[in-house]
């Protein structure tokens, strides 16, 4: 099945496009970020288990202790790193189940992206190819630390939920470059998009949301 297949069941396109107008009900307006909720099969980047659920807008368990994002949350972070002008290369902090990577893939022109679970990131490499996104470089790495080698970036999405801003990421942006992650605690959280200045950078509270805690190490 390619992203762009219509699927079958609760892998339909109908399926899909419920949840595209729910999306839009909530406030994202970018189409082409639409268009690529509708496209990137995301029953695909869960277990098989729980396949008939792909399609609704909530989180699901990946395995490991994390979960793929649910299909809102991804759009607006998507969203919000897109405006302002076109992206030429993105990193990602924390490839999880390759669902995030997927969405930006044809929206920039190469993504960049860390993960610090090993078989998290095999089983992503592996959706990567079956759908043929071959502008995504993968890294098993701790994810806080970037991806130094390939920075400057125009953009960084973080996936997880560091306690404040991280700054050797900030380090690791274009001046004018932008950064869309959650920064809180378990207890709260809120979605932060900074943006790198001359003076260091400014920050841009937008809403509460809930991630998964950004670990160190590897694994």
């Amino acid at each position: 099945m390619t992203a762009a297949s219509p699927g079958i069941g609760m892998t339909s396109l109908r399926t899909r496009e419920r949840l595209v107008d729910r999306l839009r009900a909530q406030g994202v307006r970018d189409e082409r970020v639409l268009a690529r909720i509708r496209d990137v099969p995301r029953h695909l980047f869960v277990d098989e288990a729980l396949a008939t659920r792909a399609y609704e807008d909530t989180a699901l368990p990946i395995g490991n202790n994390q979960t793929i994002s649910q299909p809102y949350i991804v759009a607006r972070m998507t969203e919000l790193l897109l405006e302002g002008g076109n992206l030429e290369n993105v990193l990602e902090v924390g490839t999880g189940s390759g669902y995030q990577a997927a969405v930006l893939s044809p929206l920039v022109r190469r993504v960049y992206t860390v993960e610090r679970i090993s078989t998290l990131l095999k089983q992503a490499r592996q959706r990567f190819h079956a759908l043929h996104l071959l502008n995504i470089r993968t890294k098993h790495a701790d994810g806080g630390e970037g991806w130094p080698h390939y920075a400057p970036y125009d953009g960084i999405i973080v996936t997880a939920a560091p306690q404040g801003i991280p700054l050797g990421l900030i380090e690791q942006l274009k001046p004018g470059g932008r950064m869309v992650l959650p920064i809180g605690n378990k207890a709260e959280q809120a979605l932060v998009r900074v943006i790198r200045t001359d003076e260091g950078y400014s920050r841009e509270l937008l809403e509460r949301v809930s991630f998964v805690p950004l670990l160190g190490g590897v694994g």
